[in-house]
C-alpha cells in the first residue's frame, strides 16, 4: 500500500483541494479530500487522470516525418499508404518490438496510460505466417510490458483490396487472412497478452473495404463481449467507392447493418451526414478521433460540434504516431473547428471550459473503446495518474479547468511530471525509467532500417 498527496485533483470530473490518495494492488482504494498529507506521503501539485489512446499502429512511429516531401502527382492519403507499405516490407518481429516500445515511451511521457494496439502487421514479408501464429502479437504485448502501458490488443482482421471482395494488393499480403486463420491467430493473440495485469482483448475488421459482409460478421462473433474497432470514412474516396459498391455510405451501411452500440470504435468517421451524425450518436458507439493524423494525411475534418451536441461519445487516438501527445489531439479537435467556422471556443459548453470538455469526453468515450469498466481517479480503477508540474510556465498559478485549458491549449514540452501506471511510477520529471534502453534500441533498429 501506498499514498500520494496533491494539491488538487481531478476527482471524476469534479476538482477536489488537497487529496490524498491511497493504492494498493495497482488500484486506487481511498480518496480522502481536503486532507493534510502524511509523513509518508508524497507529495505533488496536480493530479489527473491518464487517457487512452484508442488508435495506434505501433510500427508506425518508425517512419515519422520521413514521408514530408512531394512527388510529381497529387500527394494525399493513398500515396502515404504505398510508402507505408515499403516501410514494412523491412520489418522483423524485433524492429516492430523495438519501435513500438519507443511509440508507448512517449505515450506514457506524454499522458496516455493505455493504448489500443489496432495490430494488423501478423506476418513475414513474404506474407507467409510465423511459425507461431502470435508473434507479432506478443512483440507488441513485449513493448507494453517493458514500458508498463496498459494494453488493449485489437488483432486486425484484413482479407481484401477493396469493397466486395476486390483482390488485395502485393503490399497488403502481410494483413491477409481467411476467417478461420484469423480465428486460430486471434487466440495465440490471447495467449500472448495473458501475463500482463490488465491487458484486455477487443476484435478489429479492419475497414468495409478490407472484409465483405459475412466476414464481418465472422470476425465480430470471436469476441462478445470486448471492444470492436474498425476503419469508417476516413477518405472522400472511400465514401463514394462505398456509395458505388452498396448504395449506402460506409457509417450509413454500419449502422443499418450491424447495430453498432457501446463496444464499437468507429476510427475517423471523419466524413458523416447529418443523419449519420445523429445516428452514431445515439447509438452509444464512440468516434475514435485522431485529428493529427488525420490532419498530416489530409483526410478532412470531423464534425465534432454537430457530433457533440448529439452527445457523441469520442475517444482520441495517435494512429500514425507521427506526432505522440494527447494534448495535441484535443487542441487539433477545437481548431479544427475554429478554423472551419470562423469561431472559438466552438466545442465548450456549459461547463464551459473548452479544454475540460474536451479532456472529460476523451477520457470517458476513450475507457469504453478500450472496454475498461472503472476509468478517472476514482476508487476501484486502475491507479493511472499523471501529475502536472507546479511551475511549468504554461500551468504556474492555474486552477481547476483553467490548468486543463493551459496544458491542452498552451502547454509545450515538460507539462507532463510524473506518470503512475497501476500505481508504479513510470515517469518521473517528465522521463520514463526505460527512455534510455528503449531509444537506444529504437536508434540501432532506425539505423539498419534506413540503411536497408
Amino acid at each position: 500500500m501506498s499514498s500520494l498527496w496533491f494539491e488538487r485533483t481531478l476527482v471524476g470530473e469534479t476538482w477536489a483541494d488537497r487529496v490524498r490518495l491511497t493504492l494498493d494492488g495497482g488500484l486506487i482504494t481511498g480518496i480522502v479530500a481536503g486532507a493534510d498529507p502524511e509523513p509518508e506521503d508524497e507529495r505533488h501539485a496536480t493530479a489527473i487522470p491518464g487517457l487512452s489512446n484508442v488508435h495506434s499502429h505501433g510500427f508506425q512511429r518508425g517512419m515519422a516525418g520521413l514521408t514530408e516531401y512531394g512527388g510529381a502527382a497529387q500527394d494525399d492519403f493513398w500515396s502515404w499508404r504505398e510508402l507505408m507499405y515499403r516501410f514494412l516490407d523491412h520489418l522483423d518481429p524485433d524492429d516492430v518490438e523495438a519501435i513500438t516500445a519507443q511509440a508507448y515511451v512517449e505515450m506514457l511521457q506524454t499522458g496516455f496510460t493505455r493504448v489500443g494496439e489496432f495490430h494488423y502487421l501478423h506476418h513475414d514479408p513474404a506474407g507467409h505466417p510465423y511459425g507461431d501464429l502470435g508473434e507479432m502479437a506478443g512483440r507488441i504485448a513485449a513493448a507494453a510490458a517493458a514500458t508498463g502501458i496498459g494494453l488493449t490488443l485489437l488483432p486486425v482482421h484484413y482479407a481484401h483490396g477493396g469493397f466486395g471482395g476486390a483482390p488485395a494488393a502485393p503490399g497488403q499480403r502481410r494483413f491477409l487472412n481467411t476467417v478461420d486463420a484469423f480465428a486460430a491467430l486471434y487466440d495465440r493473440s490471447r495467449a500472448a497478452i495473458a501475463a500482463l495485469p490488465d491487458a484486455n482483448l477487443g476484435v478489429a475488421p479492419h475497414s468495409l473495404r478490407a472484409v465483405t459482409p459475412d466476414e464481418l460478421r465472422d470476425v465480430v462473433s470471436l469476441e462478445p463481449t470486448g471492444p470492436i474497432h474498425i476503419h469508417a470514412a476516413e477518405q472522400v474516396r472511400e465514401v463514394s467507392d462505398c456509395i458505388a459498391w452498396s448504395g449506402r455510405r460506409p457509417v450509413q451501411w454500419l449502422l443499418d447493418e450491424m447495430a453498432l452500440d457501446q463496444r464499437w470504435c468507429l476510427v475517423h468517421a471523419t466524413h458523416l451526414d447529418s443523419s449519420e451524425v445523429e445516428r452514431l450518436a445515439a447509438s452509444g458507439a464512440v468516434a475514435g478521433l485522431c485529428p493529427v493524423t488525420e490532419a498530416n494525411l489530409g483526410d478532412g475534418i470531423f464534425p465534432a460540434q454537430a457530433y457533440l451536441a448529439a452527445s457523441g461519445a469520442m475517444g482520441i487516438g495517435t494512429d500514425s504516431n507521427i506526432l505522440i501527445d494527447p494534448a495535441q489531439e484535443l487542441r487539433m479537435i477545437e481548431y479544427a473547428q475554429r478554423l472551419t467556422l470562423r469561431a472559438r471556443n466552438v466545442l465548450g459548453s456549459d461547463r464551459p471550459s473548452t479544454g475540460a470538455r474536451l479532456f472529460v469526453k476523451a477520457l470517458t468515450g476513450g475507457a469504453q473503446a478500450l472496454g475498461q469498466a472503472s476509468h478517472g481517479l476514482n476508487i476501484g480503477a486502475s491507479a493511472d495518474i499523471v501529475s502536472l508540474a507546479a511551475d511549468h510556465p504554461s500551468t504556474f498559478g492555474r486552477q481547476g479547468d483553467a490548468l486543463l485549458d493551459s496544458w491542452i491549449f498552451a502547454g509545450t514540452a515538460g507539462v507532463v511530471d510524473t506518470v503512475w501506471r497501476r500505481g508504479a511510477k513510470v515517469v518521473v520529471e517528465g522521463r520514463h525509467h526505460q527512455a534510455d534502453a528503449v531509444a537506444a534500441r529504437y536508434r540501432r533498429t532506425l539505423r539498419k532500417l534506413l540503411a536497408a
